[in-house]
């Protein structure tokens, strides 16, 4: 779980409550404000596209339609300014066939 170093993050309680079921925690280095700005960035684009727009009946339909909107939504079709307009499958696509070594024999 990564957090910023916000002191309820920091607490023996809580470390220890990660500890008990075997979380891992990371937390952004001291004067990084940048460290967290992607995952921000990305729970606030969730937030807005999406969740603050549905109004749930149950926990499992929320987690349905997040999941829906991560899988499908976010990661197939929506561009990203940082990513040069593409998608994020897109992008690591790209990415996968440029760094793929080209057979002499094709």
């Amino acid at each position: 779980m990564h957090t910023d170093r916000g002191s309820q993050y920091c607490s023996v309680q809580y470390q220890d409550l990660l500890s008990q079921y075997g979380v891992h925690c990371s937390m952004s280095h001291k004067g990084l404000c940048y460290d967290n700005a992607v995952m921000e960035r990305f729970f606030l684009s969730l937030k807005m596209e999406r969740v603050w727009q549905k109004h749930y009946a149950n926990h499992q339909e929320a987690i349905k339609d997040v999941s829906h909107y991560i899988t499908v939504f976010y990661n197939q079709i929506r561009l990203h300014s940082t990513l040069g307009y593409l998608s994020p499958n897109n992008y690591e696509q790209k990415v996968d066939n440029i760094s793929m070594p080209v057979s002499d024999f094709t």
